[in-house]
């Protein structure tokens, strides 16, 4: 081990990693760092500007999973360095109760990823559709002999964007209602388009696998054709981490 910078996959216990010979980014070797009961999961820093390129994606994924075989860990997003083997070993000092309260909390678990989209040609024409209100008020506007003006048409806009939202809301209470009997904690990430109903982040206990995944077909009946379900996994907890480092 070079004392130069320290690229860090993640966090976990000491001595749970034994053994493990996986590669990191630029192929190098991937070893621990122990603290106290503690451990950072590292390779020596790669050389050059380190860019979030898919190689380096993917190397930095695939060492998480590995440690996911043997191990909990607390994973860290792409691009952590710290400075030294000695600044890192501070590190674990600094955040020693942080990291075992949160491995406690996470062993044995995994995140399980579900998106539900609305699986339709025109997003506004079925929101029109289900709506009677938005399809009266749509059709009123534009069926007037002048047209519609502009400040009809973006409370137009905004009709459907509540419609939407409360579609959404509706449709997550009914997901949530169900899988909360297969999961241990679920968020809700924020949809990135129109179409999408909700991202799901679900931790899962790695023995319940199996329940989580018939938890997402009894979901599922209670939707039509015109939903799209997705789910994913298992990943590393990322979003029931919450790793503020203290480093000073």
């Amino acid at each position: 081990m070079s004392d130069n910078g320290k690229y860090i996959y993640g966090f976990t216990r000491s001595g749970a990693t034994l053994g493990l010979t996986v590669n990191g980014i630029d192929g190098n070797q991937v070893f621990v760092i122990s603290d106290n009961g503690v451990a950072a999961v590292v390779s020596d820093e790669p050389k050059g500007k380190l860019r979030p390129e898919r190689k380096n994606l993917s190397a930095h994924n695939n060492v998480i999973k590995e440690v996911m075989k043997i191990s909990t860990i607390l994973p860290v997003s792409f691009g952590v360095v710290a400075d030294n083997e000695t600044g890192l070993k501070k590190i674990l000092k600094l955040n020693h109760d942080s990291f075992i309260n949160q491995l406690k909390k996470l062993e044995g678990k995994v995140e399980m990823g579900l998106k539900i989209a609305w699986d339709v040609e025109n997003i506004f024409e079925y929101m029109v559709r289900k709506h009677r209100t938005l399809e009266l008020f749509r059709d009123n506007i534009f069926l007037k002999p002048t047209g519609a003006t502009q400040e009809e048409k973006l409370e137009l806009g905004r009709m459907f964007e509540t419609v939407l939202n409360e579609d959404r809301e509706k449709h997550l209470a009914t997901v949530q209602g169900i899988l909360k009997n297969y999961c241990c904690e679920i968020k809700a990430n924020k949809p990135k388009d129109e179409i999408t109903i909700m991202k799901l982040a679900c931790l899962v206990e790695k023995a319940k696998l199996e329940q989580f995944e018939n938890g997402v077909f009894e979901a599922a009946k209670e939707f039509d054709d015109n939903f799209a379900f997705d789910f994913n996994g298992p990943w590393a907890p990322h979003n029931f981490v919450d790793i503020k480092l203290k480093t000073a």
